[in-house]
C-alpha cells in the first residue's frame, strides 16, 4: 500500500532512480537511450532535485510503502501566468503503473495551491499513456512548444490545461 507524503532530502536518491527507470521506459523508443541518459543526467541531477525540493512555492510529492518510492509528483506556482500552478513531474515506476499511483498522487497537488485556477502541464506528443490519463483526469489540449521543459530543449510538447476545484 502506497502513501502520499512530502519528499524529503533523503528520498532524492529514489527519486533519481526512479526517474531514470521510468524515463528509459517512456522515452527511449522516442528519443534513443543515450538522449534519455543525457536529458536524465540534467534534468534530474541532484542539485536540480534539491532545488524544486527547496522551491517555496511548490510541492514535491512521493508515494511511498516503506520500503521503495513507488511514484513522485511536482507542480510549482508559474512565475510567468498569474493564478497558474504548472505540474512539470508526475512519474510512476513502470512496476507500480496502473495501481492508482499517479491517480493519488496527482488528487493530491490538486489540493496544494489553493490560490491557483489552471493547472498546465507539458506532454511528449508520443506518450499515449500520459495523454490518456491527463484527458482522462479533466485535462484539454491548448497548445503545443517545440522546446518542453528550459525553454531551448528541441524537444516538442503538447500543453494542456485544467481549471481546478472551486474556480
Amino acid at each position: 500500500m502506497f502513501f502520499v507524503r512530502t519528499a524529503s532530502e533523503q528520498d532524492l536518491e529514489k527519486v533519481r532512480a526512479l526517474l531514470g527507470e521510468t524515463w528509459h521506459a517512456t522515452y527511449d523508443r522516442i528519443y534513443g537511450p543515450e538522449k534519455v541518459k543525457e536529458l536524465h543526467a540534467s534534468w534530474h541531477s541532484p542539485a536540480s532535485l534539491k532545488a524544486r525540493l527547496a522551491n517555496k512555492n511548490s510541492e514535491f510529492l512521493v508515494a511511498d510503502d516503506g520500503r521503495t518510492i513507488g511514484g513522485m509528483g511536482y507542480a510549482a506556482m508559474s512565475k510567468e501566468m498569474t493564478k497558474t500552478v504548472t505540474l512539470h513531474m508526475l512519474y510512476v515506476s513502470p512496476m507500480h503503473q496502473r495501481e492508482g499511483i499517479g491517480r493519488d498522487i496527482f488528487a493530491e497537488l490538486e489540493t496544494c495551491f489553493p490560490d491557483a485556477e489552471i493547472m498546465r502541464l507539458e506532454v511528449e506528443p508520443q506518450n499515449e499513456a500520459a495523454i490518456a490519463f491527463y484527458k482522462a483526469h479533466g485535462f484539454v489540449e491548448v497548445g503545443r512548444t517545440e522546446n518542453c521543459g528550459n525553454g531551448q530543449s528541441g524537444i516538442p510538447a503538447l500543453i494542456f490545461e485544467k481549471p481546478l476545484a472551486g474556480h
